[in-house]
């Protein structure tokens, strides 16, 4: 097997591993969130907002990352070289370098958003809900980092379609 063809499969495996710390970061801040509405139902609409922001890691930042790799930079890659198994090694290995980058920067960035936001879903009873707002903001600096592996993925993947 080429390394071309194991090329292909990477941008996908970028979105798997988005997935997988999206997953956990979700995880984490349900097992508070149950915690906190059983505590005070009046809470649920925080807690369901917490526990969505680590979703958007493998909803928005991994599936862009994908969606452009697979429609945009390697169907180029693909032209100019005619065939999978042509393609050089050096840009097959690129890919995969790439590829494995963004989705670990995902993972990492939606796991830590995670517990960023079960730490503030643990106070909010303790706030009557006022930790919220603060909380969503700490938990947008763990957000930087999908959005910046994700276009630093996009111009990495540019730049290698144009060797």
């Amino acid at each position: 097997m080429s390394s071309g063809v194991i090329m292909y499969a990477f941008p996908a495996v970028a979105e798997g591993l988005a997935v997988i710390g999206s997953t956990l970061g979700i995880r984490k801040v349900a097992s508070v969130g149950t915690a906190v509405i059983s505590e005070d139902p009046a809470q649920r609409g925080k807690v369901l907002a917490l526990s969505f922001l680590p979703a958007t890691q493998a909803m928005v930042y991994g599936f862009i990352f994908m969606f452009m790799a697979y429609n945009v930079y390697l169907p180029n890659i693909l032209a100019r070289y005619g065939r999978l198994d042509l393609i050089p090694p050096n840009i097959s290995f690129a890919i995969i370098g790439i590829s494995t980058f963004v989705g670990f920067a995902e993972a990492f960035s939606a796991f830590t958003q995670g517990q960023v936001c079960a730490d503030t879903g643990t106070q909010l009873i303790k706030t009557k809900g006022g930790i919220f707002g603060l909380g969503v903001v700490l938990a947008a600096y763990e957000e930087l980092f999908g959005i910046l592996g994700m276009i630093f993925g996009i111009l990495m993947l540019s730049i290698v379609a144009g060797w």
